[in-house]
């Protein structure tokens, strides 16, 4: 487990971080990753042609600028609903084709960004397909904290 308290700076970190829901959460994330400098990592176990859409022109603007992005999601045929399957499949397809890295992990079920390793959004949306349910995300803005999670999820062993 990770000492967050041994950490000076985590918990005013915490308490100044913002909540959004499924209506607030996509003007926030985008201006954020409009700021990005040098990576996005994002983990959503679904993707949707509709949500990838509406996200594509600013992810193709970070790729553009050289900004690695990192998209880590189930495995589309892991997926018990054909739909699902399709959708993902495409979706993938239109990121690799980007020329952005796609992982799959099994079983995953996580729901969070890590931006520039500064910005951390967790919570329970599913960036890459939310669409008709409510949720929060909660954005902390913390180096440690940002660093921490791409630790905890070992993002770095399948990255560099």
């Amino acid at each position: 487990m990770f000492k967050l308290l041994s950490c000076p700076t985590a918990p005013t970190d915490l308490l100044t971080s913002l909540l959004y829901d499924e209506n607030t959460f996509y003007a926030k994330f985008e201006k954020d990753l409009q700021k990005c400098g040098s990576e996005v990592i994002i983990e959503s176990p679904f993707i949707t042609g509709r949500r990838l859409t509406a996200l594509l022109p600013t992810l193709e603007k970070l790729h553009a600028r050289r900004v690695r992005v990192v998209i880590n999601t189930r495995n589309p045929e892991d997926h018990d609903d054909e739909y699902l399957r399709s959708e993902g499949r495409c979706a993938i397809a239109r990121l690799q084709h980007m020329g952005i890295h796609v992982l799959f992990t099994v079983r995953h079920h996580r729901k969070l960004a890590i931006l520039d390793r500064k910005i951390l959004y967790e919570g329970s949306l599913n960036i890459l397909s939310q669409n008709n349910s409510s949720e929060v995300m909660r954005r902390i803005e913390s180096v440690q904290l940002a660093w921490q999670m791409a630790k905890f999820v070992k993002v770095d062993q399948f990255i560099r």
